[in-house]
């Protein structure tokens, strides 16, 4: 038993402090209802820091006791309005624009515009590339703390008992969408005001502005008064994780924390999460299951990922460590499942939980998944206890792990606790509970080889660390080949650096004026009905894009001069043709050169990526690396294909040049001439592009995603002793 488990600040862990109290919040109706009691006892600060926010979410679905609004943003802006020394701070990751048909379009318009001037609303762009903000913390008045995996935001809400069809299961919009497993941890105390200062330090990086903390007089105890606490003075350690940036170090406290208590672990690991991509972890795992006398390891997992581009990405990386761990499971001690109701029909429960329990005398409980980007690339934060020997807080990990289960198992907490002990093993004791209406299933996890083969390796998609060009180079070019390559190395330098110098120059000088569209329109004006216009139009297109013109000023530009329809036909024929012609330049003087430049290393990645050409080329259009220009050129000197270039890049420009011809028109229409007419044009344009994103995503699944058929629910497991 881990009696003697040790946090390290500065190691495993930043922190160690006291709490007064603690609690475990299962499922989004406990989480949310909590944070509503709880917040309107606030009386100087309320901090909510999240991956994803939606002002529109509804916090309490039925029993409002008060006269509150019972949606987000009116909730909070009619607290401010009540008590005049509040303020409240909403610090938002500002996402990557592939997650735009996924998200509140617009929330800082909504929280800043008709909202108190204490409501503020902030979106944190202060990340490397790639990199994301994923911390889920909640701070009220430095007393009272929430973190854990969920945000406040849409989808999120469930029961406990994930009913197949619950009408208050639906999103702002509406939509009902499947159930949804998630847990967080409610404390209070010291470890609370810990976390207020993490969330005046997030706020200060992302915004330059320095906040004060609360005084120390306040009054009231904004504890929640229908949560029973779970712990009573007890030790917390929060544990981190930050990539290095703008000056600030690399934090992977939380990776530590993992594979310290992995190790530690003597009877068993029972772990929930909505990923398992790490490589680290991996790794440790991996080690205690090829030990004669290791652990038991228990994963709880979703059956699959939500969506088709995690379905084709994340889902076949899980997959590939799954067939690590069972090859290094000898002696029979690993289970995987998902939880499962006979009921759902082609719908299953989403595990979005990040839970790690070992031994019952060790708990961790945060926003980190088990994947490399939580362990180094994104910003987490995750709470943990021990025990260390006290039978009073190992009896309250035991009652966590006992609810969990009586939960996805469907039975009574006495039987799980029966069970455990006569079993005197975690995985007998579930086996012989599994097999009702509500179960938990075994997890094959695999993917259609046809699928893995398109997905490039684990350190593309779900990196652990910012991208250093210094370490990329030494790693791809072979110590060997650099003195002969780096004459080609000035000269590639050079054409980059052009490239690059012209695209800055367009943007912060003055040769940016000719990009004038109203300059455009006058010039044009008289060519529109002309036969030739179409020609000209791309042969703009196709010099704009040797010069390195940004592609984005073109598109509008289309739109702009040709109105919405037309100007979207010649946006995508000018981009596409400037994109062939670009290609075809780069497979031209290119494709040889990289192979002599880079040896045969990065030779070999490049027919890798030749082979996922077209997920590759969508991906690097929907979320842009480089200028448009220099990704062609590229993607010529690579072994990609014309074909998948081709296709690939019209899928990807497709959204965001609707988006910038047929969207932004119509907002300078209503802008311009605000009547009905507009307004209703406006809203018919915003319907179209719905739909056309809905087709888009329907298409992509059937070309590109794993098999969304849930494996028979009597499917023999695979590990069954």
């Amino acid at each position: 038993m881990l009696d003697h488990f040790r946090f390290e600040p500065g190691r495993n862990c930043w922190r160690v402090e006291h709490a007064d109290r603690a609690a475990f919040l299962i499922d989004g109706e406990c989480y949310f209802r909590a944070f509503r009691e709880a917040a309107r006892q606030a009386q100087h600060a309320v901090f909510i820091l999240g991956w994803d926010i939606d002002t529109r979410v509804r916090l309490v679905r039925h029993g409002l006791q008060d006269n509150l609004p019972d949606d987000l943003a009116n909730f909070l802006d009619a607290l401010v309005r009540q008590k005049p020394a509040l303020q409240v701070y909403i610090l938002n990751w500002d996402y990557a624009w592939i997650y735009a048909f996924e998200r509140e379009w617009l929330p800082q318009v909504k929280l800043g515009w008709s909202t108190h001037p204490r409501l503020r609303f902030r979106l944190d762009d202060h990340l490397p590339l790639e990199a994301s903000h994923h911390q889920k913390v909640v701070v009220i008045d430095d007393r009272i703390a929430f973190t854990g995996g969920m945000d406040l935001s849409k989808r999120r809400w469930d029961t406990s008992e994930h009913l197949p069809e619950d009408s208050r299961r639906v999103d702002p919009d509406g939509v009902s969408y499947p159930p949804h497993h998630d847990v967080q941890m409610m404390v209070e105390g010291h470890v609370a005001t810990a976390l207020g200062e993490l969330a005046r330090e997030r706020w200060r990086w992302a915004t330059g502005e320095e906040l004060p903390a609360p005084p120390g007089n306040l009054g009231g105890n904004p504890w929640p008064t229908f949560v029973t606490p779970d712990l009573a003075d007890v030790a917390i350690a929060i544990a981190r994780t930050q990539p290095a940036y703008e000056g600030r170090p690399v934090v992977r406290e939380i990776e530590r924390l993992y594979r310290h208590a992995i190790a530690a672990a003597r009877r068993w690991i029972f772990i929930e999460n909505q990923y398992l991509t790490s490589r680290s972890i991996g790794e440790a795992l991996a080690a205690r299951l090829a030990e004669p006398e290791g652990p038991e390891v228990v994963l709880l997992l979703p059956l699959k990922s939500d969506g088709w581009l995690e379905q084709t990405t994340m889902d076949v990386l899980r997959a590939r460590l799954l067939r690590r761990l069972r090859s290094a499971d000898h002696y029979h001690r690993l289970r995987l499942y998902y939880p499962h109701r006979s009921d759902l029909g082609r719908h299953h429960i989403m595990v979005h939980s990040k839970v790690l329990i070992v031994d019952d005398a060790l708990v961790r409980i945060g926003s980190s998944n088990l994947s490399n980007r939580s362990m180094g690339l994104d910003t987490e934060c995750d709470l943990a206890i021990a025990a260390t020997g006290q039978p009073r807080i190992a009896a309250a990990i035991a009652r966590l792990r006992t609810r969990l289960l009586d939960e996805h198992l469907g039975v009574a907490a006495q039987q799980v606790q029966q069970s455990r002990g006569r079993e005197g093993s975690l995985i007998r004791a579930v086996e012989a509970l599994r097999g009702g209406e509500r179960t938990l299933e075994p997890l094959e996890g695999e993917v259609p080889a046809s699928i893995d083969e398109q997905v490039p390796d684990g350190a593309l998609i779900d990196p652990e660390r910012p991208l250093d060009v210094e370490n990329v180079g030494n790693h791809i070019v072979p110590k060997e080949h650099r003195k002969l390559a780096s004459h080609r190395l000035v000269a590639g330098t050079a054409v980059l650096f052009t490239l690059l110098a012209l695209a800055a120059a367009w943007r912060w000088t003055p040769l940016g004026e000719w990009l004038d569209i109203e300059m455009w329109a006058e010039q044009l004006a008289d060519l529109r009905g002309s036969w030739a216009v179409p020609a000209i139009v791309l042969t703009t297109f196709v010099l704009a894009g040797l010069a390195a013109v940004p592609i984005t000023l073109l598109i509008v530009a289309a739109g702009a001069l040709f109105g919405p329809f037309y100007g979207f036909i010649y946006a995508m024929a000018g981009t596409e043709l400037s994109a062939i012609v670009t290609y075809f330049i780069g497979e031209h003087l290119g494709r040889q050169t990289l192979r002599r430049w880079a040896g045969s290393r990065v030779h070999r990645v490049s027919q890798h990526l030749g082979r996922r050409g077209l997920l590759t080329v969508v991906l690097i259009r929907l979320v842009p690396v480089a200028p448009f220009t220099v990704v062609n050129l590229v993607a010529g000197a690579s072994h990609i294909g014309f074909r998948d270039f081709a296709i690939g890049s019209l899928l990807g420009i497709m959204p965001g040049a609707l988006a910038l011809t047929v969207f932004s028109d119509r907002i300078v229409a209503a802008v311009q001439e605000p009547d009905l007419s507009s307004f209703a044009m406006l809203a018919i344009v915003v319907l179209l592009m719905a739909l056309g994103a809905w087709a888009l995503r329907g298409w992509l699944p059937r070309h590109t995603s794993v098999s969304s058929a849930a494996p028979p629910a009597g499917e023999a497991n695979r590990e069954a002793p």
